[in-house]
């Protein structure tokens, strides 16, 4: 799988590194002083790169936890996202990673301890419960048999009575939580698409049925459970796909385990999608209705509107109103 190890020299004996390593012992390895000298240059072609990333492992010094965007919300009032990792392992068209990153190498920060701390220092700060999002810059769980960082992590919020984490995901690589008990304050989301949409944009995904059977263990076994609906994309038909989808998707959900549902239409910032349609001119997506609309790239509101409006009419047929968010235009 991976071919290539970079590796920061003042890291290079950690005990993670060395377990890594390990994992991959035909892998070439080079040292960097630090991860900047491989995945920041211009002159680099992340088309090319996504068909063999290389994986850097490196040390993060400053801001572990960010104020999550306006969109990321599942009912809380105060929400943060944290990134152990740069990039993600899959390959979806609509992705806003290969708009915004020069490198498709992957980037694993090992000295999860540091996140540890910063993560207990914001949640005994708020007086609000606390929201910690997991998968922004990268897939929560895909790459977790590598990595063990959710392993890792689970402890630090086993012990915080204010603190939430969501695990955002369209991996089925779930086995680290089903050797744990459920815990109430974990919310696996998983993001779906219908099986076409899957097949044509979410490139290297396990399809949809291994998805649903994923999050059907995971319910079975108490954990809390998140649906993020998210791009929904138009096409011609979006109307009776998504009617079939979200009957598909909603027989196997147990209503009391589901957390919480979020819906939001394909958008995209500017300079990201432009970078993006460079990459891929030929992709049907980018040729579909969309406007530019400082700072975003999106459908026309009124398309957008009826989409969102139709999709959610959908969704109230099978779900309380109290769990449905709507995301909005940010990144």
């Amino acid at each position: 799988m991976i071919q290539t190890l970079y590796i920061e020299q003042a890291i290079f004996d950690h005990p993670r590194a060395v377990a890594i390593r390990q994992r991959f012992p035909k892998a070439s390895v080079v040292p960097c002083q630090h991860y900047g000298e491989v995945f920041n240059p211009k002159a680099q072609n992340f088309r090319l790169q996504k068909q063999q990333p290389s994986l850097i492992l490196a040390e993060k010094f400053n801001k572990f936890v960010l104020p999550a965007p306006f969109s990321y919300n599942i009912g809380g009032q105060r929400n943060y996202y944290f990134s152990h990792m740069l990039n993600c392992i899959y390959d979806c068209r609509y992705c806003f990673l290969q708009g915004m990153y020069r490198s498709a190498n992957y980037i694993l920060f090992i000295n999860y301890e540091d996140f540890d701390s910063a993560i207990e220092q914001v949640a005994n700060e708020s007086e609000h419960p606390a929201y910690f999002f997991s998968g922004y810059d990268c897939d929560s769980l895909a790459l977790e048999p590598v990595t063990g960082f959710i392993k890792h992590i689970l402890p630090t919020f086993q012990k915080l009575d204010n603190a939430y984490i969501e695990l955002r995901t369209k991996s089925t690589q779930i086995r680290s939580l089903l050797d744990i008990n459920a815990m109430t304050n974990c919310i696996v989301a998983f993001s779906l698409s219908p099986d076409s949409l899957t097949a044509a944009l979410e490139h290297k995904t396990p399809p949809l049925a291994k998805r649903l059977d994923a999050l059907d263990k995971l319910q079975q076994a108490g954990w809390p459970i998140g649906l993020r609906f998210d791009p929904i994309i138009y096409c011609d038909d979006y109307q009776k796909i998504y009617s079939e989808f979200f009957e598909q998707v909603f027989a196997r959900i147990n209503l009391n385990q589901l957390h919480s549902v979020s819906l939001g239409t394909f958008r995209m910032p500017q300079g990201f999608y432009r970078n993006i349609v460079k990459l891929y001119p030929e992709e049907r997506l980018f040729a579909g209705p969309l406007t530019e609309s400082q700072p975003m790239v999106s459908y026309e509101a009124e398309l957008e509107q009826q989409m969102l409006a139709f999709c959610r009419e959908k969704l109230l047929q099978l779900m309380p109103e109290e769990k449905l968010f709507i995301c909005h235009d940010d990144i």
